[in-house]
């Protein structure tokens, strides 16, 4: 085998690495993609919050934007940023949910309060895409940036 070129060993690696990672974007995306819709579904019964105000429906349609937004640059790209983009939409989802869940928070400005202690179906599902999508985004850039550090370290030996 010539000094260029890789072993059998090598290229399985690179495939199976390959494969965690289309496995991990497509998880992402889905995941976001549950988060997204379901904040669309409950977008017009959380304007009942504040049928007058700000309203819970604006910010869970940009929520859901978010979302789409991030989960398309994940399985487009699979890149740093688009998965630091993913590891947003679920932190900024998985937060207030939590929050607002266990904290009675008041009104803020134009934003009702959103207090909602019950936990049911959609709310869990929901909590539970999120946190994926951010722990799994978070894994995904993570490893992005070690890969990018040991091929940088590689070519500067070479």
């Amino acid at each position: 085998m010539s000094r260029g070129e890789a072993g059998p060993a090598v290229r399985r690696g690179g495939a199976a690495r390959r494969g965690v990672e289309l496995a991990a974007r497509i998880v992402v995306a889905v995941c976001l993609g549950i988060d997204a819709l379901i904040h669309l579904r409950l977008a017009e019964p959380m304007q009942l919050a504040a049928p007058g105000g700000l309203g819970a429906a604006l910010l869970f349609r940009a929520q859901a934007a978010l979302a789409l937004l991030a989960a398309v640059a994940v399985l487009t790209t699979g890149r740093r940023l688009a998965y630091g983009l993913a590891a947003l939409a679920g932190a900024s989802a998985l937060g207030p949910v939590l929050l607002y869940t266990y904290v009675q928070v008041p009104a803020l400005g134009p934003i009702p309060s959103m207090h909602d202690p019950a936990w049911y179906p959609a709310k869990t599902l929901s909590a539970v895409a999120e946190g994926v999508a951010l722990v799994l985004a978070l894994l995904a850039a993570l490893a992005l940036t070690r890969q990018a550090g040991v091929s940088t370290s590689a070519s500067s030996r070479a």
